[in-house]
């Protein structure tokens, strides 16, 4: 079937192996993916040694009563090191996290409704008790924070680290090319102007929810699209949802579907 659409080519700051989703809904939804990774996920400074510890704690009873889990990737790395069952109760930020958790028969008591640390605040018990919370690197102190401020005592372990990976002229030139640019954590957005600069900024930018969009705006970056729900389907949503206002292409401009 041929359908009259401009053509969109969207850049992808990823991981390269988490690429591959949101490329494969972009294409669904009738854009022109571009996979242009600005981000590595690479192991925790300690090589992993703190979270090795943690999880020889977290399996048993009695340790933690909580286990916090705010990425898909600190969910990997955990389980990689802790297999279940844990005895601990186990809260998720984001869908994905929760859904990957259940993959391997974890149970999930709390998905806050917004898929933002505040909101995990928000929903979670009041203490006294003990929470693991395994996270990136850098990350805000919204959680830690938030947690000891409710009775909590918090044991933070970096479970991963996201750097820079090292860039070539395609790459330059695939970015140049582009229409719209995604970014799904702050830490794209950070590496994106580290290595192409504010100047490759492609002329719409597209956020997967607000705590990215504020480190846009940080760096002077404009936000044009942001997810409602702050997940892979919601920004390609917000995307199409974005395209539908803008004015149509002329009739020549056409591509097979």
């Amino acid at each position: 079937m041929r359908q009259s659409v401009a053509i969109v080519r969207v850049a992808v700051t990823r991981a390269a192996a988490q690429v591959d989703d949101l490329a494969h809904r972009l294409e669904m939804a009738g854009f022109v993916p571009v996979a242009v990774p600005v981000i590595d996920i690479v192991d925790a400074a300690d090589g992993g040694a703190a979270l090795r510890a943690a999880a020889a704690r977290l399996v048993q009873p009695g340790q933690y009563d909580w286990v916090v889990l705010t990425s898909v990737n600190g969910a990997d790395r955990l389980l990689a090191v802790a297999p279940p069952p844990w005895p601990a109760k186990v809260a998720a930020i984001g869908s994905a996290t929760g859904s990957r958790l259940r993959d391997h028969d974890v149970a999930v008591e709390l998905v806050p409704p917004r898929f933002v640390a505040e909101s995990l605040v928000e929903s979670f018990p009041f203490g006294p008790g003990a929470v693991l919370l395994t996270r990136a690197a850098i990350a805000r102190d919204v959680l830690p924070d938030g947690l000891q401020a409710k009775g909590w005592s918090v044991d933070v372990v970096e479970a991963y680290r996201t750097v820079a990976p090292a860039i070539d002229e395609r790459q330059r030139r695939e970015i140049a090319s582009c229409d719209v640019v995604t970014f799904t954590s702050p830490s794209t957005v950070h590496n994106f102007v580290e290595l192409f600069g504010l100047d490759a900024v492609p002329p719409t930018v597209a956020c997967i929810g607000p705590i990215t969009a504020e480190a846009c705006r940080q760096h002077g970056i404009a936000v044009h699209i942001e997810a409602a729900l702050h997940t892979v389907p919601g920004l390609v949503d917000a995307l199409v949802a974005h395209q539908k206002h803008l004015p149509s292409p002329p009739a020549s401009t056409t591509i097979d579907s």
